[in-house]
């Protein structure tokens, strides 16, 4: 795997990883608190995820890094696994494990999913992060940044989350969420189109910026100022050695205990079907359409997740909040994902006390842009002119990622595709074209598809049942390659019935026409292999 890294983009690429840090630091630290895990841990799957992943990817705009989906996954595993270091060594064999996925081109699952699921997992997502948001924006963050489950932490859902928060609307935070949110939707509509300078300096660092200020100014104000408790908290190590104290590292010594296998199996499984579909996701949002290589992206996720578990990090993969924040602030190669990586090793070593002076009110801000602009109303206007077909699996898989979790969302609105497949397959395994009367028999005439399998055994065996009596039927299987045994049987049973009915049957193949074959089963026996 190469780099393939290009400075050629850079005053695009650098800008945009500024917006992803802003985005990336209270997620990595949200979702270390939501596992159960140390924060400093996020902080680790963050860096490697942008550096390390971000330099082996196949990927141009993809921002790799720890993953809410995972969260559930990991609390359980830091209990049953009797400790930190114990998961951290199932995290390391769960990248070797992908990195093998990578190598047994696993990565052309990707492909199967449904763009009517993709275009739903990207909406149900914005939703997610724009519900999710509301309560931090206005001060409330009892529910940690990287929470996006339907059920949160403290028993509540999302719903009833926000009503909460209205209970508890912090005036300091609000404020500097409002400001911060006009400075986003100025520079976004207005300022950006003035000068290139605009373009240069993006509308998010002014809004933290602000915010530190107002953090700042406000302070010892019990009306107005910000309370600590609504502000980004990055570990302040007090010197080198409590720095490099905060890395864990794995304990080999279980590695022959069969629950850390299972644990890293599924780590490896769940974090290849995340990467995969937000590959996805994110090649369909990107300006420039490139198709990521999906073999490629498993072998670059298992490297950065046994990078990450080596040195005490949370498992890793792409992620499609980072990404979208990365594609909509202009990102166009891998650099952006580097840099934002290295923003935050410089940040968390240099400035933490800076970065604690952050509201995450400002940094809600900024998410609810991105969720704004991954679900626009529009986008479900343009999927319902679509028809049915397309609109039900992405309605479902909306509905199940606001009201679930994304792989359950995504679950649900693969099963609803999955129907939607087999009811076309059901109505297009055959064409009937009915002639004028010839002879006193009704001449039919029957095109089967190119493909005919079990599935379309009830569409087709209505068909021949509804014939008349005293019918001429025309079967033409010039076209089709595969005929499944279901359906010669199905042929076979009319051809017998047929004679009681007094219909004749003339099959069109590619050998010639042959009328009233004495076995339907021996015909297609003598047919192509292909047949």
């Amino acid at each position: 795997m190469k780099a393939n890294i290009s400075f050629k983009h850079l005053k695009s690429d650098l800008p945009a990883s500024i917006v992803v840090f802003f985005v990336a630091l209270p997620l990595c630290l949200g979702i270390a608190l939501a596992s159960g895990a140390p924060l400093f841990s996020g902080l680790i799957a963050g860096i490697v995820g942008g550096i390390f992943v971000g330099a082996l990817s196949g990927s141009q705009i993809g921002v790799s890094g720890p993953a809410a989906g995972l969260a559930a996954i990991v609390l359980a595993a830091i209990g049953t696994l009797g400790g930190y270091e114990n998961f951290l060594l199932a995290v390391v064999l769960g990248g070797i494990i992908q990195f093998l996925f990578g190598v047994l081109k696993a990565g052309i699952i990707g492909y199967y999913f449904p763009s009517s699921v993709i275009k739903g997992m990207l909406t149900g997502i914005g939703i997610i992060i724009i519900l999710k948001q509301i309560p931090h924006f206005f001060g409330y963050d009892v529910n940690t940044v990287g929470d996006f489950s339907f059920i949160e932490m403290d028993g509540d859902n999302t719903f009833s989350e926000i009503f909460k928060s209205l209970n508890y609307i912090s005036p300091g935070s609000t404020i500097v969420g409002i400001v911060g949110l006009a400075i986003l939707i100025l520079w976004d509509r207005v300022l950006v189109k003035k000068a290139k300078i605009f373009q240069l300096i993006q509308g998010p660092l002014v809004a933290v910026i602000f915010g530190i200020i107002f953090f700042a100014f406000t302070q010892g104000s019990n009306m107005w100022g910000v309370s600590t408790d609504h502000l980004v908290k990055v570990p302040v190590p007090e010197d080198a050695a409590s720095f490099f104290g905060q890395f864990s590292f794995p304990n080999f010594g279980a590695i022959t205990r069969p629950e850390i296998w299972v644990t890293a199996f599924t780590i490896a499984l769940v974090a290849s079907l995340e990467t995969l579909l937000c590959v996805e996701a994110t090649d369909k949002l990107d300006p420039q359409k490139r198709v990521t290589p999906t073999n490629r992206e498993l072998l670059a996720q298992g490297a950065g997740n046994f990078v990450s578990g080596m040195i005490g990090g949370l498992p890793i993969t792409q992620v499609i909040v980072r990404s979208s924040a990365n594609i909509q602030s202009g990102g166009r190669t891998k650099l952006s994902a580097i840099i934002h990586g290295f923003f935050l090793l410089i940040s968390v070593i240099l400035i933490p006390r800076l970065l604690n002076m952050i509201p995450l009110s400002v940094l809600a801000a900024i998410l609810l842009i991105v969720g704004y602009k991954l679900a626009k109303p529009g986008l479900f206007v343009k999927m319902f002119k679509l028809g049915w077909k397309q609109f039900l699996p992405f309605a479902v898989t909306v509905i199940g990622i606001v009201f679930t979790d994304l792989l359950i969302g995504i679950g649900m609105g693969l099963m609803v595709g999955i129907v939607v497949i087999l009811i076309k397959s059901f109505q297009n395994s055959h064409f009937l074209h009915i002639e004028d009367q010839s002879n006193g028999k009704h001449k039919i005439k029957m095109t089967l598809a190119e493909e005919v399998t079990f599935f379309n055994k009830g569409a087709i065996l209505k068909e021949l049942d509804s014939l008349p009596r005293d019918t001429f039927l025309s079967l033409d299987v010039r076209k089709t390659r595969y005929l499944d045994n279901d359906i010669i049987e199905i042929l076979e049973d009319f051809s017998f019935k047929a004679r009681e009915r007094n219909i004749d049957v003339q099959i069109i193949s590619e050998r010639g026409i042959v009328e009233n074959p004495p076995s339907v089963i021996e015909f297609f026996k003598l047919r192509p292999k292909s047949a």
